[in-house]
């Protein structure tokens, strides 16, 4: 999967916004179908959608979130969007293995009816349920075109109602739900998940903090819900030049204790030992994929 940092939610039936969603400057963008889309207005949403992404979406990367499996809409969201320059689609409320599999019969069906390359819409992993939470690797694991998972913590969302949390500034009550995730995202070979959105647009300090703390944990990338939010989420999910400068070090000093047949050194003050290096490599990969 492509380096997502910022995801930028956009209603897909909302002309003015789709226009100008492109020159944002987000990694990419998530065209909605579900939640921000009222009832009447879905089928013109789809319309709308496969118009951008048959349009060439502005040259930007292009995925959309359809509506749940079970939501009588799915199929139809499918058959609409699932054309020539979709990159992929979030799955939201997928709580079961047993659904992904479905999803993914489904749409091997439509990319061999519409001569895609079999596999090569990829799913992304909405995780909004104790049910998903609780069966996370499973899921996430269950079809090879899973590429990512996004993690439904925001506030007043699915999740919240559904374990039955209060929220706190510092997240302490959704802890335990982004480490397991995290934790089985990247046991299933996910290596870009996603933290999920932060709905306070003007709250700058608080998105930073939270895109922080999802940083901290091992998430690469955030849902948006507003372009204002592109630039810090793009800036949070990179290593800092002081990381990388450290990690090209830390590569020096051990090419150099090599040459003197030596396995560990000194960095810093810090010992450093040849396991130390493929860590360093990672972090050094990760920003030059993001710059």
């Amino acid at each position: 999967m492509d380096l997502l940092r910022s995801l930028l939610s956009v209603p897909g039936n909302q002309p003015r916004m789709l226009d100008k969603a492109a020159g944002y400057g987000a990694d990419a963008l998530i065209l909605d179908l579900e939640d921000s889309v009222p009832l009447d207005r879905k089928a013109e949403a789809r319309e709308m959608s496969a118009e951008f992404i048959s349009g060439g979406a502005g040259g930007a990367l292009t995925y959309v979130r359809v509506n749940s499996f079970g939501s009588g809409l799915f199929e139809g969201d499918l058959e609409a969007i699932v054309l020539p320059g979709l990159r992929g689609i979030q799955c939201p409320k997928a709580d079961s293995p047993e659904v992904i599999r479905a999803i993914d019969e489904k749409l091997l069906t439509l990319e061999r009816e519409r001569r895609l390359e079999p596999g090569s819409v990829e799913v992304i992993v909405g995780i909004e349920s104790v049910a998903g939470v609780y069966r996370c690797y499973d899921i996430l694991s269950a079809a090879a075109r899973v590429g990512s998972c996004v993690v439904g913590v925001a506030v007043n969302g699915d999740l919240q109602r559904d374990v039955g949390y209060h929220h706190s500034d510092i997240g302490i009550e959704s802890l335990y739900i982004r480490s397991k995730v995290i934790i089985e995202a990247r046991h299933a070979g996910i290596t870009n998940p996603l933290d999920g959105t932060y709905p306070a647009i003007r709250d700058m300090a608080g998105f930073e903090a939270e895109a922080s703390r999802a940083r901290q944990l091992g998430y690469r990338g955030k849902k948006l819900v507003h372009p204002g939010q592109i630039e810090a989420a793009n800036r949070i999910f990179m290593p800092t030049a002081e990381e990388i400068d450290f990690q090209e070090r830390v590569l020096a000093a051990l090419e150099e204790a090599d040459k003197e047949g030596k396995a560990a050194t000194t960095v810093d003050g810090l010992m450093v030992d040849t396991a130390m290096a493929v860590n360093a490599r990672r972090v050094l990969a990760w920003a030059k994929q993001a710059r």
